[in-house]
């Protein structure tokens, strides 16, 4: 698969993302300070308000260079309806209209009353490398509506994906895209700092506090 091209996330995210792990930071210094003394009610909230505001100032910057995969300007639900083109088997039978839905980004496809699954699966999986795909086929079990299609659908996507793309649910099946490598080794470094940085902050708050 080609290396999926990305982009910054932009500063509006970026502040975002900052505010929201300054209000963790206030938040968890205000539960502290609710704690030890809880008349100071202007000092939690002083803590609750002022370091979302400093982390979205401070941290903006810096996480607004973080890195996304360029996403096409057309829905993934029409990119869907577009390589399902001419599949319709009728009425009572599998139809995209029917059978296709999404909540945005996640298309999910329903393979029930189809009796061309192989070329549904053929003409779709190759949208998963930009966008999630979920593929409702029941639960396979004896009581459930056919049975065999979870088995089926599952052999088929075992030789087409590795198991970390796939992800298994009670009666559905989801194929997500591969992140590149660049993104990952991003959310790595970034979860590790988070990880040391986070717990001393507190810590540190924490003291300060006594």
């Amino acid at each position: 698969m080609a290396e999926a091209s990305t982009e910054p996330v932009g500063l509006w995210l970026g502040l975002q993302a900052g505010a929201f792990l300054g209000l963790y930071f206030g938040f968890s210094l205000a539960l502290v300070s609710a704690l030890t003394n809880p008349e100071e009610l202007l000092r939690i909230v002083y803590l609750i308000t002022f370091f979302p505001l400093v982390g979205g100032i401070l941290l903006g910057p810096f996480l607004a260079k973080r890195e996304r995969p360029v996403t096409s300007s057309t829905p993934p639900i029409q990119r869907t309806l577009e390589a399902l083109h001419g599949m319709d088997e009728g009425r009572g039978k599998w139809r995209a209209l029917s059978h296709v839905r999404s909540d945005g980004r996640t298309v999910r496809i329903d393979l029930h009353d189809s009796s061309r699954v192989e070329e549904i699966l053929r003409l779709t999986t190759p949208l998963t490398d930009e966008f999630p795909i979920r593929y409702m086929v029941g639960r396979g079990v004896g009581g459930s509506r056919q049975p065999e299609l979870r088995a089926n659908v599952l052999s088929i996507l075992d030789q087409a994906f590795p198991k970390t793309r796939q992800s298994r649910y009670t009666s559905a099946i989801e194929i997500a895209p591969e992140l590149p490598e660049k993104l990952r080794n991003q959310r790595k470094r970034v979860n590790m700092l988070l990880a040391i940085f986070l717990p001393i902050a507190s810590f540190l708050g924490w003291l300060e506090m006594r």
